[in-house]
Formats: structure tokens, sequence, C-alpha cells
């Protein structure tokens, strides 16, 4: 039996991996492969092998003089990593004075294919007991308020190629389950500005979500508001929605949107505009 004290395993070639990485990253000339193995003292036939893996995931690029530099998939990385930092620190830092809804839970999300991913939190006490969002979680963007708001700004066409082998499994029986369904629904965002997850992924939760955009004007997060469906009183529902699109009107501001060339009441791209 496994001392509970034990430090977990780790993958020796993925360590070797980031060795090699690391090496490339601070030399300040250009290393071949004879220069990798005597810096790391491995194997040559070792390092080869992790080199040729690393160029193939484009982690890597060997030039012509066979010496190696760091590739472009690290580039996306990075990219990523600093979007995601950001856009997480300027949310955290205006979730409590912006929002109106002390009782809400108010989630900030990133898109990776066909699911979410949740950076950041406030789960409420009202909405605890029927779901807890927590940064890691992942759900299907085609039931998710904020997930919706990402697929909003692909086409028709796009939508139908990502799900080509059909949605993902219900979570409740309100679960959208038909693409021609999604699509109406992501035309309805694409109008008003704002997603909506009517009981979709929890029953007896509501969430509203619009899209956070970038210097480009792409979306690059999504911020939602959950409420219990017996919390969300008659004439709350416009007040949820005013307070989700400002927010997330702030976060796109503060990460260099140009709002004044998005549709007053949606971001639409032309050709989107076109399908309607």
């Amino acid at each position: 039996m496994a001392d509970p004290g034990d430090k977990p395993k780790h993958v020796p070639a993925l360590e070797r991996g980031t060795l090699i990485l690391d090496l490339v990253a601070r030399s300040r000339a250009p290393m071949t492969l004879s220069d990798l193995a005597r810096e790391l003292k491995l194997a040559r036939s070792s390092v080869h092998t992790l080199c040729h893996t690393l160029i193939g995931l484009e982690l890597l690029v060997r030039r012509n003089d066979q010496t190696f530099q760091l590739g472009p998939h690290l580039m996306r990385w990075s990219n990523a990593f600093i979007i995601q930092s950001d856009v997480a620190i300027e949310f955290a830092s205006i979730w409590d004075q912006e929002t109106e809804l002390p009782g809400a839970t108010i989630t900030l999300s990133v898109l990776e294919g066909r699911e979410v991913v949740y950076i950041a939190a406030r789960n409420s006490s009202l909405s605890h007991s029927l779901i807890e969002f927590r940064a890691g979680m992942r759900l299907p963007a085609a039931f998710t308020a904020t997930g919706k708001s990402f697929l909003s700004h692909m086409t028709d066409f796009e939508i139908r190629r990502l799900y080509a082998d059909g949605l993902p499994q219900p979570k409740t029986p309100n679960s959208v389950q038909d693409i021609d369904r999604l699509i109406a629904e992501l035309r309805e965002v694409r109008r008003s500005g704002y997603s909506c997850d009517d009981q979709q992924v929890a029953e007896g939760i509501v969430c509203f979500g619009a899209s956070v955009l970038d210097s480009r004007n792409r979306p690059i997060a999504g911020v939602a508001v959950s409420l219990p469906v017996d919390a969300l009183a008659h004439g709350e529902r416009e007040r949820v929605i005013d307070n989700v699109q400002r927010i997330a009107t702030r976060l796109s501001h503060r990460m260099g949107a140009d709002l004044s060339r998005t549709h007053p009441q949606a971001t639409v791209s032309p050709l989107q505009k076109s399908e309607k």
C-alpha cells in the first residue's frame, strides 16, 4: 500500500522534454543535438527521439544548420496564458463592484474545442446546493450560457462542422439535443447580445452570459450570472441581463476592444449578419 506521504510520480519523458525546451530557451547560441545531449547528460539517441517528438508537436523547430529553436506552439500557449491571466485578474477586480446581484453566482470561462473551461468563479450560497462552479471545471459549450455566447460568434456552417458527430449527452431534460435548435438559439444570441442557459446544465438554475472581446473584437472569455429559478423574481430578468452585459462590456474595454465597432445590441461578424 502506498504511503500517503509519497509524492506523485512524474513522467520521465515529459520531464526530459521540458528540460530540452528550457535549455533551448535560455541558450544564447543555437544548440545542436550533440550540444543538448552533452549539456543534459543524456544519451544522444534519447535526445533525438525527444526532439523528433517536440518537432512534431511544433514545440521545437529544426533549423537548416541542424540547430534547434523554440516552435510556434509555445507562442500559442504563451498568448493564452497572458490573455487568461489578464482577463481573470480584471474579472476579479470588478466582480464585486459591478454586480448588483449579491445572491448570484458569477463565472468567467474560456472556450476549448466543444467545451468551456471555467477560470474564475464566485459561487453564491443560493445556487451552491444545485451546482458549484470551480476553476478548471469543464462543461459542454452547447449547454452553457458562456458557451452559447462563444458559439454565437461562429457561422452556422462552423457550428454544423463542430458538431458533425452530434451534440453532447444531455445534462438535463432541457439540454439542447437538436443542431437546428442550437443554431436557432445562437441566432437569437446574436440578435439580443446575450445568451441564456435555461436549466440546460443543472435543473433549477438559469444562467445569462455575454462575451468578453479582445483588441480584435473577438471573444476571449465569457461572463455568466447564474441564479436559481425560484430566485429569479418577476421583473428581475432584465436587471440580471443588464448586469452581465455591463460586466462583459467593462472587461472588453479593459482588454482593448473597440466597442464602437460592434452592433449596438450584439457583436456579430459581417458573415453572420449575412446569414440572418
